[in-house]
């Protein structure tokens, strides 16, 4: 495991030699970025580092109401709650969702925090669950990441064609690596699901990726946001640094350049590695996946870092290639020439 001792950005520091780095998911480069900082930093100069009080307390600050009354429209969602992770996001929804559904179901690797303990899998086989005609109450919940891992495009979700209308669906959506590069202005892929009259639609997701803040959110139902504000498990959180707030609403035009940037990377990229053998990407995605094992060691004598770990939903080892919007041409071309060499 190698042991980094500043925040990378297109390179970082190991032992007085430098890197190129193509690992970790700061997809829009904000984490290093000195404008981006200096957003933040203004941020903190009104907020302070920290508020640990509760949100149920009797006194709360402004930002939490402004921060999600933003976020209602741009997710495109009835109502939007702050947390301070994406992980508590998706546990305290489940929580509650555990209490109005009996039959969940999931698709492949879906992030644990939203897997509900009693959840079967969607599709059996590649065929769609029998199960899924018969739920109690005629109420289920699918579960699933926007992205899944070790892929590079967002689920189909035509399977909905197959489910009887008289069923309720809840479709939990984790966002967590598609905020900010999918969807417009970054909102991510849930709202292009297709409406129907049986279907709900719950966003939960990390701020902490793209969006280089700490913190996490649930979007929704009205219903749903107000059931999980009465979790003792809630009000006894702290909620999101408000500071991260304030700069995540203030840096709302760099985001734009930034994903505009890394759109161009992704894209530059697949032209060049787009059809070769070993290697599944798609231009929309900053994400590269290879199938052998040994890449990261023959990258890293190339001064190439890149993220490879055995991943616990899938019992793969997963070789991971991060793009971000500050690799420029030149370093990007260094990354491909080595693939192709390899």
């Amino acid at each position: 495991m190698l042991e980094l001792h500043t925040s990378p950005g297109a390179k970082v520091s190991i032992h007085n030699e430098e890197f190129l780095y193509f690992s970790g998911t700061s997809y829009l480069g904000a984490t290093t970025h000195p404008q981006f900082i200096k957003i933040l930093k203004n941020s903190m100069d009104t907020w302070g580092t920290s508020f640990g009080s509760s949100r149920a307390a009797n006194n709360t600050l402004s930002i939490y109401k402004k921060s999600e009354s933003y976020l209602k429209p741009f997710l495109q969602q009835e109502d939007a709650l702050t947390l301070s992770s994406g992980t508590l996001a998706g546990l305290l929804t489940i929580t509650v969702l555990q209490h109005k559904i009996d039959s969940f179901f999931h698709l492949p690797k879906t992030h644990p925090s939203i897997l509900a303990s009693n959840s079967k899998p969607l599709f059996i086989n590649d065929t769609l669950n029998p199960l899924v005609q018969t739920v109690k109450n005629n109420r289920m919940a699918i579960l699933c990441d926007a992205i899944p891992s070790l892929e590079t495009t967002p689920y189909s979700f035509s399977f909905l064609d197959n489910i009887s209308t008289n069923v309720h669906v809840t479709i939990v959506v984790d966002e967590s690596h598609s905020f900010g590069v999918l969807g417009k202005n970054g909102c991510g892929i849930a709202a292009t699901i297709p409406k129907r009259k049986n279907l709900a639609i719950v966003v939960v997701g990390s701020l902490g990726k793209a969006f280089g803040l700490s913190g996490g959110l649930v979007a929704g139902p009205a219903s749903l946001i107000s059931q999980i504000k009465e979790l003792a498990l809630f009000k006894g959180a702290a909620g999101m640094n408000p500071a991260f707030l304030d700069c995540f609403l203030n840096a709302k035009t760099f985001y734009k350049n930034q994903k505009e940037k890394l759109d161009k990377n992704s894209a530059y990229v697949f032209s060049k590695l787009g059809k070769h053998p070993a290697i599944k990407m798609n231009k929309t995605y900053p994400v590269l996946f290879h199938n052998d094992d040994t890449l990261f060691d023959y990258l890293f004598e190339k001064k190439i870092i890149i993220t490879s770990f055995l991943y616990p939903t899938t019992g793969k080892k997963l070789n991971r290639i991060v793009l971000n919007a500050h690799h420029t041409k030149k370093q990007l071309d260094l990354l491909i020439n080595q693939l192709l060499l390899f």
